[in-house]
């Protein structure tokens, strides 16, 4: 297989976070590897249906969202995980016992707890408002989660011990947490994709910024980091780009012979 899959992060590495849009540079590389034969890949720890409007006006060829939970080619979807009703319906009675704020996190939706007093999540549900995504409330009759992100100020060891068995818990700061179904990472949707189309780590190439790409950047030898991420992450990258803003997905891909 002579095509490359390519797999872009959004936040810091597609989507620059000071002017929240797509580099010129970045829009055109991608269309000149996709001209080129190669397979484009999002793959974000965010549901679909937080994608935003630019992403995907840059029509890839699939995403793989959700940390691995929901993987689509050409508009198919492939692979998609979710928990299961009951279990949906005990993770809230859990949160409410243990007094976290949390957002459900799905394909098509993304779920709130009445209560948005919490500064985080209500910032979170504004942003959602605005970009006009599809929202919803735990109390909806079909309330359901792919993953979830939780916001606490005490210890919640008692809830961690109690989703232990089923879910990976990702500590992204000291009072917020990434909840993912075991089994599921943005490294277990590249593996997926590479026995999809019988490729090879090899032929994937990743492009991330912080450490919630660390799994995926981990897991191919051909890992791309930017220079405006997290210094920490240059040591296990194989090249380090140049800053979003400085045209560093495309210097990327011309180094690689993408484009």
């Amino acid at each position: 297989m002579n095509k490359k899959l390519l797999f872009f992060d959004i936040d810091g590495t597609l989507l620059c976070e000071k002017t929240h849009q797509i580099p010129q540079s970045t829009i055109l590389a991608i269309q000149q590897a996709k001209a080129n034969g190669h397979l484009i890949f999002i793959n974000t720890g965010r549901p679909f249906s937080t994608i935003d409007s630019c992403i995907k006006d840059l029509q890839p060829d699939g995403y793989v969202c959700g940390c691995g939970t929901y993987i689509s080619y050409q508009n198919t979807i492939l692979y998609h995980f979710q928990v299961t009703q009951k279990r949906c319906h005990e993770l809230i009675e859990l949160l409410n016992q243990n007094q976290i704020f949390c957002i459900f996190e799905a394909s098509d939706k993304v779920y709130f707890q009445k209560d948005l007093s919490d500064s985080r999540i209500y910032a979170f549900y504004r942003a959602y408002q605005q970009a006009h995504f599809p929202i919803g409330f735990f109390d909806d009759q079909d309330v359901h989660v792919d993953k979830f992100s939780i916001q606490f100020y005490h210890d919640i060891t008692p809830f961690y011990q109690e989703i232990n068995n089923d879910f990976d818990i990702i500590k992204r700061k000291k009072d917020f947490s990434e909840i993912i179904p075991k089994g599921h990472s943005k490294a277990t949707g590249i593996q997926f994709l590479v026995d999809y189309f019988n490729s090879s780590l090899d032929n994937c190439y990743v492009f991330g910024d912080s450490f919630n790409d660390e799994a995926m950047l981990m897991y191919v030898p051909h890992a791309i980091v930017m220079k405006n991420g997290d210094p920490k992450l240059y040591e296990i990258a194989e090249y380090v780009t140049d800053d979003i803003e400085c045209e560093g997905i495309e210097k990327a891909l011309k180094h690689y012979h993408l484009i």
